[in-house]
């Protein structure tokens, strides 16, 4: 008997100036984890929103479950039994847990038998029993912006099990994650399997698909390279195969060559917006030449650090300095002009503008100067021969080139764009929080080599990452951060990664 649930034949779907599938065709089987890997922009989110209704393929057909459908809107996919987790998530901020869930489908009741309500009573219990059959604890009664992005994704996750989906797709689900919460939504997609559910992972982190995957299919550029077994194929051939290269999983550096003081961060002292305490009184330097590391699981007060040293949020305490300057009240645009670049990791709400195209995001940061600005005047062929020239630097792909709306672009290329711009301002220091979130291994090995070439050239930097991998790889200096506080700071070849993981936990004090 053929357990065929999901048949996509010869699918092509084009968009302005590019084709982001051509002539496609997979077979995933019901019960099975399934992964669609690729490097970013290679098409595995536009396949997988056809699967789910967002767009219609311009060429071929859709079976599920033996028959031939049209799949022309998401609320059909519901129907159908298909659901999808994006990877940017789909909520309302200001309504609670519940009514996200809920929404579009509200269950009715009578007040006082002819008055129709909605049962949020009714809908509260029959989240709470799926939420405690697949451990997805949630608060149901909590809004959407007071809860954090873990507890967003279980929030989509039983938006799925609530419409009774049976073919579950996961658009990069671990883009966003810490390492620990990783673990934890790997373990969800085993339970979901378990229950006999279908799991379509897209995604282009190898390791989590040799932990979960059965069968993977791989893109490059629109087109399916093959669909290989997981369990006999290396996670060296998944990536030659992806990127279409021979790709190094090791940094090639030399001996740092350390120059004067760049950054001095001297007894910081930083509040988050709850006024609670984030970064307690800390202390370290960066030299030019060298790649200064803070390692730290999230929420221990690296992400606040660095939005202090560069200018978004005030210090409450301390001082911070720049080549020998006190630069702690200035502004965000006086810190730039002064030589700080910055990739911070929020790179949708912080690092772009998502409505403006892509030539005036690689511009925001030198808009207001020659050669894009001429007394008062913005001059747009600037901005398009400037774009041009990054977008062939940094391999950013997008459907439309310059004038692509930086919203439609996938979130790797995003990140590219954001890379892209900070290092062309050629700062003395450059900070670089989570730089390689949400990129292909192929994009990862690119990143590294230009944080390494920037050192080379004499600048400092700063480097903040979730990945231990990056971190030891990568650094000069590592600092470790526990509770708001830097526990210990010591060159890199004298730490182990165990050692470095004990500090990040808070055993070693």
């Amino acid at each position: 008997m053929d357990d065929t649930i999901v048949e996509m034949r010869h699918i092509t779907k084009r968009f302005p100036g590019v084709v982001a599938n051509d002539d496609v065709s997979i077979s995933i089987q019901k019960g099975e984890i399934y992964a669609i890997l690729g490097e970013n922009g290679a098409g595995k989110s536009t396949l997988m929103s056809m699967l789910f209704g967002m767009y219609e393929p311009d060429e071929g057909e859709i079976w599920i479950r033996g028959k031939k459908v049209n799949i022309t809107s998401p609320s059909y996919a519901t129907k159908l039994n298909i659901g999808m987790v994006h990877q940017h998530f789909k909520l309302v901020e200001n309504y609670t847990v519940t009514e996200n869930i809920i929404l579009g489908q509200e269950p009715m009741t009578r007040h006082l038998g002819f008055l129709p309500a909605v049962d949020v009573k009714g809908s509260e219990q029959k989240i709470a029993a799926l939420s405690k059959r697949y451990g997805l604890e949630v608060d149901p009664h909590k809004k959407i912006e007071d809860v954090n992005v873990s507890t967003r994704q279980r929030v989509e996750i039983l938006k799925m099990l609530y419409r009774e989906a049976e073919i579950l797709i996961f658009d990069e689900p671990t883009a966003v994650l810490t390492p620990q919460e990783i673990e934890f939504l790997l373990n969800i997609i085993r339970e979901l399997r378990k229950a006999g559910k279908t799991v379509i992972l897209i995604t282009h982190k190898l390791e989590e698909i040799k932990q979960v995957a059965d069968r993977c299919a791989i893109l490059c550029r629109g087109k399916l390279i093959g669909v290989y077994d997981v369990a006999s194929t290396s996670t060296r051939e998944m990536a030659n195969r992806m990127v279409g290269r021979e790709v190094s999983f090791t940094v090639d550096k030399a001996a740092m060559q350390p120059g004067a003081e760049v950054l001095k961060v001297d007894d910081l002292l930083v509040r988050d917006p709850d006024g609670v305490q984030a970064v307690k009184n800390v202390s370290f330097t960066v030299h030019a030449g060298e790649i200064f590391a803070i390692a730290g699981v999230s929420g221990n007060g690296q992400t606040e650090l660095a939005d202090a040293i560069a200018g978004l949020i005030p210090a409450c305490g301390g001082k911070i300095f720049l080549n020998g300057e006190d630069v702690t009240a200035l502004s965000v645009r006086e810190r730039t002009l002064r030589g700080v670049s910055y990739i911070p990791e929020d790179r949708q709400d912080v690092g772009l503008v998502l409505d403006f195209d892509l030539a005036e995001n690689l511009a925001l940061k030198d808009y207001f100067k020659e050669p894009f600005c001429h007394k008062g005047v913005l001059d747009r062929r600037a901005f398009d021969e400037h774009g041009k020239k990054l977008i062939a630097d940094y391999d950013i792909r997008s459907g439309q080139g310059i004038s692509t709306q930086v919203r439609s672009m996938s979130g790797g290329n995003q990140q590219k764009a954001i890379i892209a711009r900070e290092v062309e301002l050629e700062s003395g220091l450059m900070i670089f929080v989570q730089p390689t979130r949400g990129l292909d291994i192929g994009a990862i090995e690119n990143i590294h080599k230009q944080i390494v070439a920037q050192r080379d050239a004499g600048n400092a930097i700063l480097l903040i990452s979730l990945e231990l991998d990056e971190i030891i790889g990568l650094a000069d200096t590592i600092g470790v951060m526990f509770s708001g506080e830097m526990r210990k700071i010591a060159p890199a070849e004298t730490l182990t990664a165990n050692q470095v993981g004990e500090y990040m936990m808070g055993v070693k004090a």
